[in-house]
């Protein structure tokens, strides 16, 4: 009896020693990107821990990486970008991580919208082309994109923890289907707004990806970024337009103030039709990738029928 309570004592001795190894092998990974965040946890689920370090609601474009931010990127084996020029402080993340850690920018591996770069806007001059033309870096407003998106941090994860495989691989699949479901829900509630009603006039351009989908005309108060005011003559013919093309409503966004949508809305006639998830992921409805998609469809869909 004495040998066996020994043993027992023993047994659980041991096991108080292997909870902390199992969780210190997880596989550390540090995201600039509430969407790629959630994508990492559905793939990697139980062997991965992932600091997602632009937090929802937060404004991806003036997002600056603080040095708590920096050190968890220093300590993770995988850092996940958008990619697409949106992370302008890659000079930070490689000082702090020295190289080490594998850099992944999803973005940079779908595929690309150009848009033309507004001369009043730094970051989008700086990475400008020849022609003036930039990368749409609002890739994930394309469900389809974030499908790719997924099998892209699947196989990276595959690549760093060959011993998981099965696991990422399953769990991605799952995910995927769940994607499938989302695109093909958000291409039946589009088919209830006849095509010359898509017209969707937003607080900055971030919807390209989303009206290549799904056959919508964008009108943007802001450019590509939303650290500059739009000019006094941008206002003036978005407003003739909005008139000249009936547009019903105008769109807000969460991260963004409304004053300047607030005074189109008065000249041109067309009433505010809700607020949008555009940068990723954010607060209520917007916590989740396919919550964010479910609002911002049926927002623009019931605001302009």
């Amino acid at each position: 009896m004495i040998i066996v309570r020994g043993l027992v004592a023993s047994l659980l001795i041991g096991a108080a020693f292997v909870r902390p190894v199992q969780a210190a092998e997880t596989l550390k990974i540090a995201s600039f990107s509430t969407v790629l965040t959630e994508i990492a946890q559905r793939v990697g689920g139980a062997h991965v821990t992932v600091a997602g370090l632009v937090r929802p609601g937060q404004d991806p474009h003036e997002y600056q990486p603080t040095p708590a931010d920096l050190e968890q990127a220093a300590d993770a084996k995988l850092i996940l970008l958008s990619g697409k020029h949106l992370e302008h402080y890659l000079d930070k993340i490689q000082q702090a991580t020295g190289g080490k850690a594998e850099s992944l920018a999803v973005g940079d591996a779908l595929p690309t919208l150009k848009m033309q770069a507004d001369p009043d806007e730094p970051q989008a001059k700086e990475a400008a082309d020849p022609n003036g033309m930039i990368d749409d870096p609002h890739w994930w407003n394309s469900v389809a994109n974030v499908e790719r998106a997924t099998v892209i941090v699947r196989d990276t994860l595959i690549k760093l923890d060959q011993a998981d495989r099965t696991d990422y691989e399953e769990n991605a699949k799952t995910y995927l289907a769940k994607l499938d479901a989302l695109n093909n829900w958000a291409k039946r509630k589009v088919a209830e707004l006849p095509r010359d009603k898509r017209k969707l006039v937003t607080s900055h351009d971030a919807f390209q990806y989303l009206a290549r989908d799904y056959g919508f005309k964008i009108y943007a108060i802001e450019g590509v970024s939303t650290e500059t005011e739009p000019s006094d003559r941008h206002v003036a013919e978005l407003i003739d337009d909005i008139k000249k093309q009936q547009v019903k409503a105008i769109f807000l966004e969460n991260t963004l103030n409304p004053k300047v949508t607030r005074e189109i809305t008065s000249e041109s006639g067309a009433r505010i039709g809700g607020s949008l998830y555009a940068d990723g992921l954010g607060d209520g409805d917007g916590s989740t990738y396919e919550g964010l998609v479910r609002h911002n469809i049926s927002t623009i869909v019931d605001a302009l029928q």
